[in-house]
This record gives C-alpha cells, sequence and structure tokens, in this order.
C-alpha cells in the first residue's frame, strides 16, 4: 500500500508536466458544455444530453486511452520505471498506482459529464457506473499500449489507431449492423449502449467491461515483466 501511494502521488505531480496526458481532461467536458449550451439547450430537435453521451464516450474510449499510454512512455523515455523496477515496484503495485491516479481523475471528469447532461437519480448512478467501469478499462489498456512501446513517439504512433478504432467503432456499429455484431466484444461498445439508453440492461455491459479489465491487466503485467529493467 505504501509503494502503490508513492507511484500515485509521483503521478499526481508529473501530471501537470505532461500536456498530452493533461488535455482529454480539459478539452472533451468543456467542449460538451460549450456544445450543449450553445447548441442543443436551444434546439428541440436534439436531445439535451446529446453531446454530453458523445463526449463522454469519446473521453472513455480514445482520450484517456491516448493519456494513460503517454504517461508510462514517459517513465520509460526518463528511466523513471527502470528505477521503480529496481525499487522493488511490482507489476500491480505500478499498476494500481498510476492507474489509481488516472481513475480518481476520470471519475471526477464522468461526475462532471452528468452534471453537465442534467443526469439525476438512476439516470445519473447508470451513467457513473458505465463510465467508470470502461474507464477503468481504457487506462489498463493505454498502460499497457505505453509498457509496449519504446518513447512517447512510439506510444503516440501505437495508441492512435487503438483509440480510433475503440472509441469510434461504437459510433459506426450504430450505423452498420454488421459492425454492431463484432462491436460487441469492447468495452467502449457497451459504454455507448448504456449511456444512450438508460432503459438497457446493466448487468451485460459490466460483465464485457470486466471481462476486457482482465484481458488487459494479464496482458499488462506481461509487458511490465518484460521490459522489467530495460524500461
Amino acid at each position: 500500500m505504501r509503494i502503490m501511494r508513492a507511484v500515485f502521488t509521483k503521478q499526481a505531480k508529473d501530471m501537470f508536466r505532461n500536456p498530452i496526458a493533461l488535455l482529454p481532461f480539459i478539452i472533451f467536458p468543456v467542449v460538451a458544455l460549450i456544445m450543449t449550451v450553445l447548441v442543443a439547450k436551444g434546439n428541440d430537435d436534439i436531445d439535451d444530453s446529446m453531446f454530453v453521451t458523445m463526449m463522454a464516450s469519446i473521453f472513455a474510449g480514445f482520450g484517456l486511452l491516448q493519456s494513460a499510454a503517454a504517461i508510462v512512455s514517459e517513465d520509460i523515455e526518463h528511466k523513471s520505471l527502470r528505477y521503480l523496477v529496481m525499487a522493488g515496484v511490482k507489476p500491480h503495485e505500478y499498476l494500481l498506482g498510476i492507474g489509481g491516479f488516472l481513475f480518481a481523475a476520470a471519475t471526477i471528469i464522468s461526475a462532471i459529464f452528468g452534471l453537465i447532461g442534467g443526469f439525476w437519480g438512476m439516470e445519473l448512478l447508470k451513467f457513473l457506473t458505465i463510465m467508470v467501469t470502461g474507464v477503468a478499462a481504457s487506462i489498463v489498456l493505454g498502460l499497457t499500449i505505453g509498457m509496449l512501446s519504446k518513447n512517447s513517439q512510439a506510444a503516440a504512433a501505437m495508441s492512435m489507431p487503438a483509440a480510433v478504432i475503440i472509441g469510434f467503432t461504437p459510433m459506426i456499429a450504430s450505423f452498420n449492423e454488421t459492425v454492431e455484431k463484432f462491436a460487441g466484444v469492447l468495452y467502449t461498445q457497451q459504454i455507448s449502449v448504456i449511456v444512450n439508453d438508460f432503459s438497457a440492461p446493466l448487468a451485460k455491459p459490466l460483465l464485457v467491461i470486466a471481462a476486457n479489465i482482465a484481458v488487459f491487466a494479464v496482458l499488462f503485467v506481461v509487458a511490465y515483466r518484460k521490459k522489467g529493467l530495460r524500461g
């Protein structure tokens, strides 16, 4: 627990020195707020929460993944990971320390999205539940991609196509039944299902997201141990 707190604190300090990692936490809720106030609120043909659900889904599946990848790749590039490994930091301690900070920050942003969207009661609870579980999946996947990268440039090159596929496939699936069938295994598709229809059952999406997290966590541990002192 002490090691995880130390890694958590380290990341809290490093976050504000990494604009690539910080930007998604600012730009997506700001865009959601602007579009909701200036466009949705004044148009009877647009649901008031449309831009909130859109930006929240993209934040969870696109922006956050890139942020997580950028953070780990920066640790690798600056040799911080090597020092942490030499200090005896285990894979789960690094994952929970770095990921824990990102999760806490993303949970706050998710709550802000909920307030902008005007969600209350069970709608807000359902929205936050699917968002925080989806956020957890995106963080672990992003950390894994970052762990497999040699430097920040490589992480950006790897995370961008992954983020595009993960983040925008649900949007394509809404217009294409074939894509929708395959998209069901993605955690982002499950986020999209709930945020666009709060009457949809929550159990299946949570199970799919949990399975995604489990797979990504195993890949992260393997990547961490493989990287070892070379990081």
